[in-house]
């Protein structure tokens, strides 16, 4: 009988740990959810605003399915008239996805980008936050200027032995025309089924990279 009160005793402690873990996380959670959803939301913002003209009110987010894939963008505008979109966008690096927000004028031009997220070696592709390559793409018009990077025949130069990182975000960037190409042409649709499809990144040689 001893053993079988100590077995049920065990039993109950565990559970009531359980319950009390449980409890203290949901109760954590209440508490942190509304400043982590806030702060992700400043960081949103801020992105939009370093990407875009300036405009008034506040940006509006949508929804565009491109390639089968779905995009979120905000369109902005000042004085009534739409002056830009800034559209969220990603591409597998060297280390991970590099997802970017790219901000593209009314008319089709480059305005800047800004990196959201991106997990990239230090030092090497982790450059692709610094100004000597972010500040490539701005007030890029893709009429004149090819998104790859120069050993590719485009006009971005890549950030040196990180090929793969620059050809992520160059795709990341191209992706962005895509969706932005697909809102201008059905500007009230939800959905755009036949639009053209992401860009890819180029495959790197076996050799370049090597330093990632």
């Amino acid at each position: 009988m001893a053993i079988q009160s100590s077995f049920k005793n065990m039993t109950l402690c565990l559970f009531s740990v359980c319950l009390i873990c449980s409890a203290l996380l949901a109760v954590v959670y209440a508490v942190t959810a509304e400043p982590i959803e806030a702060a992700a939301q400043a960081k949103t913002n801020n992105s939009i605003a370093a990407v875009v003209p300036s405009f008034d009110g506040t940006p509006e987010k949508a929804e565009i399915e491109v390639g089968g894939k779905k995009y979120n963008y905000y369109a902005v505008s000042k004085d009534g008239h739409p002056v830009g979109y800034a559209i969220e966008s990603s591409a597998v690096g060297f280390s991970g996805p590099v997802v970017i927000m790219v901000g593209i004028t009314a008319e089709g031009v480059i305005y800047n980008t800004s990196v959201l997220s991106q997990s990239e070696t230090p030092g090497l592709g982790a450059k692709c936050v610094e100004p000597d390559f972010a500040d490539q793409f701005k007030n890029l018009d893709p009429a004149v200027k090819v998104l790859k990077v120069e050993k590719d025949g485009g006009d971005i130069e890549a950030i040196t032995a990180s090929t793969i990182t620059s050809r992520a975000y160059c795709a990341a960037v191209e992706t962005a025309m895509n969706v932005y190409r697909s809102i201008v042409a059905k500007p009230d649709a939800a959905a755009v089924p036949e639009a053209a499809p992401a860009a890819e990144t180029a495959p790197a040689s076996a050799d370049e990279d090597s330093n990632q």
